[in-house]
């Protein structure tokens, strides 16, 4: 690591999660060292304009008290040119997007981030599009023979045909639906029977063309931070305990009701392999840097089930990826340190490769 580090925060975007997305800013900024950092934040509003925050501090409230997140508000700025070194600098910049969803989790902004030749926290263009694509990271996973309950996936236009493709793969109600390019519940339900089945596509398909339809798991929630490029390790497994019929947008940034259980009590064989499974999937969908792995667990029946990986978890303080590295002895801002370590890691072992004939 560098003495000193320009680390631009990247926040907002367009997203249904952009919300999200700005509270995990408002936290990064107030947790890393400004010692260590130069610190700017660079939000983009949801008409897709990159904006330089003037000062990376909340958002006023409708009270007029301070909220606990940022506004993607202040100057246009071109994105190429906001991110190259100013003259003279040789400080190191390293650019840490903690933009949830589609526009930012999916490989586009790390696309631009490569051609900018900027060092950038997080997983690069394959593996997050890869992860951020539900349906094509479990076709992945499958292939390596990974564990996952049964599912089918579908286009908008297939909707009519939903009940009748369900029927036809053998699934078994109730059943989740979910956009398959999206994150942190958005567009997500729950079909208990076919009659539902076709409300919970509408819902899905308001957000993506793509749709994931699958069995649910008749056990626990649990999820794995995952940490690391070539040699990843991993932290304590943590267990959620959804307050409703499963852990949604509310559970997840807004009233925290769901129960979060750090470390789960798990026999040790259990802790072994979730960990050997989530190594193993941040590995086969080429992640770098960071990932939340979450797991179905049927102790009495299939065992462990990979859910999805997320390439950019939330870091609000209730978010289970900074809550996981906590109890494994990682506090918040040595978090942000590691990450932008692997960053800087990543980018140099890339840089290394000839582009010469």
């Amino acid at each position: 690591m560098p003495d000193r580090v320009r680390l631009v925060v990247l926040f907002g975007g367009q997203s249904a999660e952009h919300e999200v997305s700005c509270v995990s800013a408002w936290h990064v900024l107030r947790a890393a060292n400004r010692d260590r950092y130069q610190l700017e934040a660079i939000g983009i509003d949801r008409q897709g304009i990159w904006r330089q925050a003037e000062e990376p501090t909340a958002a006023p409230g409708s009270d007029g008290e301070a909220d606990d997140h940022l506004a993607a508000v202040g100057s246009p700025i071109d994105p190429m040119a906001a991110l190259a070194p100013g003259p003279g600098q040789r400080t190191p910049t390293v650019v840490l997007p903690v933009l949830h969803g589609t526009g930012g989790e999916d490989g586009t902004v790390q696309g631009l981030l490569e051609m900018a030749n900027v060092p950038f926290v997080g997983a690069g263009v394959l593996g997050s599009a890869l992860c951020m694509d539900k349906l094509k990271a479990k076709d992945v996973l499958a292939a390596h023979g990974m564990p996952q309950v049964p599912w089918i996936g579908l286009r908008e236009g297939d909707g009519a045909e939903v009940v009748a493709m369900a029927h036809a793969a053998g699934l078994r109600y109730p059943l989740f639906v979910k956009p398959a390019n999206l994150g942190s519940s958005v567009g997500v339900s729950r079909a208990t029977d076919a009659a539902a089945l076709p409300m919970a596509t509408a819902l899905a398909a308001r957000y993506d063309e793509w749709i994931v339809v699958e069995e649910s798991a008749h056990g626990r929630e649990l999820e794995v931070a995952v940490l690391g490029n070539t040699d990843p390790r991993t932290s304590v497994p943590g267990e959620i305990i959804p307050a409703g019929d499963f852990y949604d947008y509310n559970d997840k940034y807004l009233d925290g009701a769901a129960d979060l259980i750090i470390p789960a009590d798990l026999p040790p064989a259990a802790r072994e392999e979730i960990g050997r499974l989530a190594v193993a999937a941040f590995t086969i969908l080429r992640v770098d840097g960071m990932a939340r792995v979450d797991f179905f667990y049927e102790p009495n029946g299939r065992g462990l089930l990979i859910n999805e990986v997320n390439t950019i978890p939330g870091f609000t303080p209730i978010s289970m990826y900074p809550k996981l590295w906590a109890a494994t002895g990682v506090p918040y801002d040595a978090l942000i340190d590691e990450l932008v370590r692997l960053a800087i890691e990543r980018h140099h072992r890339r840089s290394r490769f000839s582009t010469d004939r």
